[in-house]
């Protein structure tokens, strides 16, 4: 099977089957000596693992990550790094009513289609249960780009129509509620809304917002492997993506030039602004209209931090709109694989939202983005 692999000089392959002994992960390309264990993946694998919540599958994994080649008394070796988590709790029964009926919302069809076979086990190579095997190089990848001072921060920023709001946006808040948003009002709000869904058998989509902090202008090709177009690849290569935005995306659309624009200016110290008497105020206001960026700013950032396919330094912004959850229990209409209309309603375990489990994803193809390339960019001068 082609398309298994992504990146340059940091390469990532996935495999396994989510009804298979196990899911897994191969990187190649990780520079030597980064200290690392097993602890630094399971952190990140524990935010996408099932039963967590009423709003997951009730699939019980434990996700226990082992790491099976390139890490030698704790430090990356430079050689590929293997890693593999074992599935314990398949239960592929719960499957054995739908191995010949297409279930709408799936790629069940277009897999039979092209390759005159498919597992129907909880549709195997095209089961959201791949992205742990990202989620696992993206956790190594972050920890690189760690070592460049860049960070990856994303969130649940709606579920359905529920949105959070700016005024009361708190980062500790994300990770003291399951569906990862960091408004609390917004997330009781959508709590409620999804106890209605569940009720009705129906499941819900929504947005998860990106900000990667940190990076340094100059990073992306400036044809076809544009920083933005590169993250747009990798985050829409979430199976439930079908959408997605870098800086004000659509909106800007709507914009005029002298609005969407976003002016240059140089950062100043305090003397520069104020005068010797400049007060630590007066610089940080300073400091959050114009932003970092190796003495040159931006009064605003409608960019999202990336202009031309090259950051150029302000944070980049992204986001990725997922569909709801196809599996839900209401009878839907069908065809099966002898071309008969048919009705179907799953059973089983599944997310009646997938968002919250999936904004670690987008963070660990964020990560795997960015850093692959930053490295391809050391090679583009003396």
């Amino acid at each position: 099977m082609a398309g298994s692999t992504t990146g340059t000089v940091f390469r990532v392959m996935t495999w396994g089957e989510s009804h298979g002994k196990g899911i897994g992960v191969t990187v190649d390309g990780c520079p030597a000596g980064l200290p690392l264990e097993e602890a630094d993946i399971q952190a990140y694998l524990d935010r996408r693992k099932p039963g967590q919540s009423k709003f997951t599958t009730a699939r019980q994994e434990g996700d226990r990550v082992e790491i099976l080649s390139g890490v030698f008394e704790g430090k990356t070796t430079g050689t590929p790094i293997a890693m593999m988590v074992r599935n314990t709790d398949q239960r592929s029964r719960d499957y054995s009513a739908i191995m010949n009926v297409y279930r709408p919302g799936h790629a069940d069809y277009g897999f039979d289609q092209k390759y005159g076979f498919r597992d129907y086990r909880g549709g195997g190579r095209s089961s959201g249960r791949e992205t742990l095997a990202r989620v696992a190089a993206g956790a190594v990848a972050a920890k690189v780009l760690e070592t460049f001072g860049v960070r990856i921060y994303a969130y649940t920023k709606s579920i359905g129509s529920i949105e959070i709001d700016r005024a009361r946006f708190d980062p500790a808040v994300r990770d003291q509620n399951p569906l990862y948003m960091p408004d609390a009002s917004a997330a009781a709000a959508a709590d409620a809304f999804l106890e209605e869904m569940i009720a009705k058998q129906d499941s819900v989509g929504g947005v998860v917002e990106c900000v990667i902090s940190g990076v340094p202008a100059g990073v992306g090709e400036p044809v076809f492997d544009k920083l933005d177009a590169c993250l747009a690849k990798a985050v829409m290569s979430i199976g439930a993506v079908k959408g997605f935005e870098i800086g004000d995306g659509f909106a800007a659309a709507r914009a005029l030039g002298s609005q969407n624009n976003d002016a240059f200016c140089i950062r100043k110290q305090p003397d520069d602004v104020t005068g010797s008497q400049a007060g630590q105020g007066e610089k940080k206001a300073f400091d959050r209209q114009c932003g970092r960026l190796d003495g040159i700013g931006k009064k605003t950032n409608h960019a999202g931090g990336i202009l031309g396919g090259i950051s150029d330094g302000s944070d980049i912004i992204l986001r990725a709109a997922f569909k709801p959850t196809p599996s839900i229990a209401q009878t839907q209409y069908t065809v099966n694989r002898d071309g008969e209309e048919t009705e179907i309603a799953i059973h089983g375990r599944h997310d009646p939202v997938i968002v919250p489990r999936a904004v670690v994803v987008v963070e660990a193809m964020a990560a795997m983005t960015v850093l692959d390339l930053m490295l391809v960019g050391r090679s583009a001068r003396l």
